[in-house]
């Protein structure tokens, strides 16, 4: 019997990036670290407040994510989504991780990008 209980659409695209993220972008913005992405989600890591973030709190995030070129080479595409907290998890008594689902989701899968190349620069141009 498989056992796997993988629900994951798409393939995530691991990195660690900082990214900024707040309840209300005209306050003050905390700081997180990236852990992976896809084109309707990201996880991160970030500070533990007792108070902040939660399951069902909307945020919005502000993160740039890796643009691989032929070769070794990429390029940084910097991305706004909003969302909603899905998951909170306790990594430790300073840090937790959170998991965010975007509002409107990125013009790319980005844990698949050698995979579908074509037509990515256009969709990028049309989203940023």
């Amino acid at each position: 019997m498989d056992t796997n209980s993988e629900r994951r659409r798409e393939q995530r695209l691991r990195y660690h990036w900082p990214v900024w993220f707040a309840e209300d972008f005209n306050e003050a913005l905390s700081q997180g670290q990236m852990v992976d992405v896809c084109s309707s989600a990201a996880a991160f890591t970030c500070r533990t407040d007792e108070h902040y973030p939660y399951v069902g709190q909307h945020l919005t995030a502000r993160f740039s994510i890796p643009r691989f070129q032929p070769g070794e080479a990429f390029d940084m595409a910097n991305f706004t989504r909003s969302g909603r907290i899905c998951r909170v998890d306790d990594i430790n008594q300073f840090s937790r991780r959170i998991v965010v689902q975007f509002a409107k989701p990125l013009p790319f899968k980005p844990g698949e990008q050698a995979d579908s190349e074509s037509g990515i620069q256009q969709e990028l141009a049309l989203a940023v």
